[in-house]
């Protein structure tokens, strides 16, 4: 008792041990794990959505001449638009390596540079 009569307080030690840890991390790991299931279980739909950011993948094509450069094709299929951006959408959407092309390749050319009928 303490001197006003009212009884102290006895205070205990908590003790955790070995097997109570493990429970104690794996209940604290828990929502961590549920969060990263459901983000790898349904991270898929993303990819598979209908809508794109990719314009129509309308184009017409043309056939290399010898002699004939992805400048001087850009230049004749877009005289009014930058040949470098030609040039740029036509390797990408070929998927070329380079802007080395043959005579003889088809290309394809992006329905935005092609004249509208």
């Amino acid at each position: 008792m303490t001197a006003i009569g009212i009884p102290a307080s006895r205070t205990t030690r908590l003790r955790l041990t070995m097997r109570g840890r493990r429970v104690l991390a794996g209940a604290a790991a828990l929502p961590a794990v549920v969060a990263l299931s459901v983000a790898v279980i349904s991270g898929g739909s993303a990819l598979a959505s209908r809508t794109s950011s990719v314009p129509s993948t309308s184009f017409t094509t043309v056939t290399v001449s010898a002699g004939e450069s992805l400048w001087a094709i850009a230049e004749d299929v877009a005289p009014a638009a930058d040949p470098r951006d030609v040039v740029d959408a036509i390797v990408r959407l070929n998927a070329l390596d380079g802007v080395t092309v043959s005579a003889g390749q088809r290309l394809a050319i992006p329905a935005q540079y092609t004249p509208a009928p």
